[in-house]
């Protein structure tokens, strides 16, 4: 007799994010969330807060030196919140990773407040100690590292001001 194992909501989303189809349709869905989030003033996400910790980036493109936005997951570390550079397992950087390194200066909003923040990619020793609760948070990340070919994940402090 094997045992019954009850899938929580977040449980199903984060066994449903190791698939790499359902990685696509997510990466293809950021825009479709960012408009939900700024239509409802960041209070709704596609994917409800209370199932994945998310917050809205608002960075400089390095660029045009317009504002770029982009839904995020983020794990809490200590004051300060961190975020990962995943580009759902693509073979390069996401670009708001890019702007944050030609301007560390940027805003969050979680739910309908927005702070200030600075920006720093972690150094591989904090990387490593972060890493772990980014898995908890988010098991695909380790299938979007290896999806990547091997590609070294950044993670970013956001430090607020």
């Amino acid at each position: 007799m094997t045992p019954t194992r009850t899938l929580t909501a977040t449980s199903l989303l984060q066994r449903m994010g190791t698939n790499k189809a359902v990685s696509q349709v997510m990466r293809r869905s950021v825009p479709l969330d960012r408009s939900i989030a700024r239509l409802t003033g960041g209070r709704l996400h596609l994917v409800p807060r209370a199932l994945l910790p998310q917050l809205i980036l608002t960075t400089t493109g390095r660029r045009s030196s317009q504002p770029r936005t982009t839904p995020l997951i983020y794990i809490e570390d200590g004051n300060d919140y961190v975020v990962v550079a995943s580009n759902f397992g693509q073979n390069r950087r996401p670009a708001w990773s890019y702007n944050l390194e030609a301007t560390p200066s940027a805003t969050i909003t979680i739910g309908r407040q927005t702070q200030s923040v600075r920006a720093q990619r972690l150094t591989e020793s904090e990387r490593t100690a972060i890493w772990p609760k980014a898995i908890a948070v988010w098991p695909a990340y380790r299938d979007y590292e290896r999806w990547a070919d091997d590609r070294t994940i950044d993670l970013y402090r956001l430090e607020p001001t």
